[in-house]
Order: structure tokens, then C-alpha cells, then sequence
């Protein structure tokens, strides 16, 4: 799959997660692109938690998850992608911890995608929760979670195809602007 692709498939399928296994190379293959990401003069500050453990998953799940998320416990693995906001730069009053891990979070998913995987980012946790059954330092925030695992259909494209032929995206007039705010043509 072509980067353009998989950014076109990348959607999320939190109902559409096998149990099987995942190989450890193609883990290990979607964090080390979550690490090419960009960052704020280099700091890196994202920290990544794979928990594999079919117990740690079930406690995790338990403990902190929302409701609606509650169905990651079928997942293999659940990624909880971690930052100290003191590792990264601040400048300005903006704190670029977030926007460094939601870039290499963003990698991570479509490598993950690329690979035939499925994930669901997840923001509705208890992040106290989160932090006690995996023993998180205080001064570290958890950012995002999401379940990885192999689609229960035969294949991503057959997973991802209800959810892409619904997707909704707002039209560049929308969201995009030239030359100044507001300016819809290029002059």
C-alpha cells in the first residue's frame, strides 16, 4: 500500500477486532515509524506501553475504559502512548508534548493500516485509572490508547468498507483559506 492510500483507508474499527495474534515485527515495524515522526527540536517526547498480556488487557479495559470503548478487550494488544510535558518544548504558552505524540500517533496508525491492522484511537479513559494498573509515573500523561488488531472480516478493505462509504469530510472551501483569513480563491 502507497502512504496516499493507506491515508485515504485509515479509518477507525473498534467493532471489528480479532483476537488473533499480532507478529512482533510488525509491532515493533509500527512503532519504529511512530519514532520517525517530526517533533519540536527533536525532543521525541512520546513514550509508547504495548500491552500484550490477555490479563493486562482485561484489567485495563476494566479499570479505565468508557463504556463505549469496552469492546478493546478483544483486541491483542492495546497501545497506551504516554508524554511527560517536561521532555518537550514550550513555547509561546503552547506545550508541544500533544502535537509531537499526535504526529507520531498518526504514523502508528497508518503503518498500522499499511499492514492490514485495524485501531480505534481512544480519548474516553480514566487516565488515573490508566496510570495505577500500569504503574505510569505521576508526571507522565496518557495521551491516547488504541486497541491493534487484525480485522474479524478477511481482510482490512472488506473491515474499513461500511465505515469509509460513510465517511463525511468537510469540503476544502471549509477549511481552507488563501493569503488571509477568510479568502476562499487564491489571488
Amino acid at each position: 500500500m502507497e502512504t496516499l492510500e493507506a491515508m485515504s483507508k485509515r479509518c477507525s474499527l473498534k467493532t471489528h477486532l480479532s483476537g488473533r495474534e499480532i507478529e512482533p515485527e510488525k509491532i515493533g515495524k509500527i512503532i519504529d515509524v511512530a519514532c520517525l515522526a517530526p517533533s519540536a527540536r527533536n525532543m521525541q517526547p512520546w513514550r509508547f506501553i504495548i500491552v500484550k498480556a490477555k490479563r493486562v488487557v482485561e484489567s485495563l479495559v476494566n479499570a479505565a475504559f468508557f463504556e463505549l470503548n469496552k469492546v478493546a478487550k478483544q483486541a491483542p494488544v492495546i497501545i497506551v502512548v504516554c508524554a511527560r510535558p517536561g521532555d518537550d518544548v514550550a513555547h509561546d504558552g503552547k506545550e508541544y508534548y500533544l502535537f509531537d505524540v499526535g504526529l507520531a500517533v498518526e504514523n502508528m496508525l497508518l503503518a498500522a493500516t499499511d499492514l492490514g491492522l485495524v485501531t480505534h484511537p481512544m480519548t474516553a479513559f480514566n487516565e488515573t485509572e490508566i496510570k495505577k494498573v500500569l504503574k505510569i509515573p505521576d508526571d507522565v500523561r496518557v495521551v491516547i490508547v488504541t486497541p491493534l488488531a487484525y480485522p474479524l472480516e478477511a481482510s482490512y478493505d472488506e473491515a474499513a468498507k461500511e465505515r469509509l462509504s460513510q465517511r463525511t469530510r468537510k469540503g476544502l472551501k471549509e477549511v481552507a483559506y488563501f493569503n488571509k483569513w477568510g479568502e476562499l480563491e487564491p489571488a
